[in-house]
């Protein structure tokens, strides 16, 4: 866990992704240079004493690249945040373009299932599961279980070309749910 000085938390960030919701906390001690990131409540990166207070701090988030850039605007500093070389509003973007998630309920336990399209990948409560696929007259059947219980995801063509393929999450061969829409950025200026 982290020894984190809430004094010196300058940023928080909630980042929404395929394997959970992340928090980051950046701390910058803007008389001593310390800048500390922590993910999830584990410290990743601690740079104490430095000389410039401004820069950039790399670390990593879910498997990918990050940074932190520091920047003044005279008496002020700015915080700015990219994950995998794209600024948040790209990044959040190309979630929303390449995820659904799904939030079922099953033998009365919340669930979150979230289908990552471009490499057909499902995650169940943050942990990526065995999938098998099976092309059906309706269209694509991605099969999984939740709990012991048969579900699968449907992809069907929306009969648009803007839209490309609908998805529709099918728990208990009865229950279909369509997926959420996501805020898969915040961010809080402290």
């Amino acid at each position: 866990m982290s020894s984190a000085n809430p004094g010196d938390i300058v940023h928080v960030w909630k980042i929404t992704m395929p394997d959970g919701v992340h928090t980051i906390n950046f701390e910058h001690g803007t008389t001593s240079g310390k800048r500390v990131v922590i993910v999830d409540g584990v410290e990743v990166l601690r740079k104490n004493w430095l000389f410039s207070l401004v820069g950039v701090e790399k670390f990593n988030i879910s498997g990918r690249s990050a940074q932190i850039t520091i920047t003044s605007t005279g008496l002020r500093f700015e915080y700015t945040l990219e994950i995998g070389g794209k600024s948040l509003k790209k990044f959040a973007d190309a979630e929303r373009k390449n995820t659904r998630t799904w939030l079922p309920s099953v033998n009365q336990e919340p669930h979150r299932v979230v289908l990552e399209i471009t490499s057909m990948d499902v995650y169940l409560d943050g942990m990526k599961i065995e999938t098998m696929g099976e092309f059906a007259s309706e269209g694509v059947r991605t099969h999984f279980d939740i709990n012991g219980i048969d579900a699968y995801i449907r992809a069907v063509s929306s009969g648009d070309k803007h839209r490309g393929l609908s998805y529709t999450l099918v728990v208990n061969e009865s229950e279909e749910l369509g997926p959420i829409s996501n805020d898969f950025v915040e961010s809080y200026p402290m």
